[in-house]
């Protein structure tokens, strides 16, 4: 998420090097950002956030909710961390960011919207359903990052042990392509201009699969947003709002 003059980077789960070579790839240097935005505690999301301080020296603000800011672990030191109550608005640079709670089965999990020169966006992935609270907080995005981690029947006739399985269809766990699409059929703002689906599971589900269900259902609804799928391991491209 940027600016002219803030750059927040939400979550950080890649190495520094890749990282940073994600970032040359738009153009982007770590050196440049203003604070880190932490979604939860789980190492798909925080993992390289100790490399990422130590190479700034950790002059880098890290954002966290009051109770998963202290799951956070460090190698050597910790840097500066800006603590705030989940469901609360704050600032970051010229940035105005609207935190809300998630189901998930982290400590504190939440998702945020950002508002900034007239504009709105927001990203949500890591949760099990979607309440009519999230839905609140999504009404009126004209960018949105969502989720659409499995196929259900992908999920169950997959590798994982059924203990994961369950976990993963519970409403603490990740939303199914199914549910994605009762969503865009039902809720999605018709002034939604741009819907990027990722966190797309490798194993329990296909990123042609979430596009056609998507697809299908923004059909059904005669809406014009432009459909973007974030592949695993595969950069999108550079929004602009």
């Amino acid at each position: 998420m940027a600016t002219e003059k803030t750059r927040i980077l939400i979550d950080a789960g890649l190495s520094f090097r890749e990282l940073s070579s994600r970032l040359a790839g738009i153009g982007e240097d770590p050196a440049r950002l203003t604070a880190v935005l932490i979604s939860n505690e789980h190492s798909d999301h925080v993992s390289g956030l100790p490399v990422l301080e130590r190479k700034l020296g950790y002059r880098l603000p890290v954002y966290a909710t009051k109770l998963a800011a202290p799951a956070l672990a460090w190698d050597e030191r910790a840097p500066h961390v800006e603590t705030f109550q989940a469901g609360c608005r704050f600032s970051i640079g010229d940035v105005e960011v609207d935190s809300f709670t998630i189901p998930h089965d982290a400590i504190d999990p939440v998702a945020f919207a950002f508002h900034t020169q007239g504009l709105k966006a927001a990203l949500v992935t890591d949760l099990g359903y979607i309440p009519e609270s999230i839905k609140y907080h999504l009404r009126g995005a004209q960018f949105l990052i969502l989720e659409s981690n499995h196929d259900l029947e992908m999920l169950k006739v997959g590798p994982y042990p059924w203990a994961v399985k369950q976990r993963v269809m519970g409403r603490k766990g990740h939303l199914s392509n199914d549910v994605v699409s009762d969503f865009i059929r039902d809720d999605l703002s018709a002034g939604t201009a741009t819907l990027v689906l990722g966190h797309i599971s490798e194993n329990n589900n296909h990123p042609e699969l979430v596009r056609l269900v998507a697809g299908q259902a923004l059909t059904a609804r005669s809406l014009s947003a432009k459909l973007v799928i974030a592949e695993p391991r595969r950069q999108t491209e550079v929004f602009t709002l």
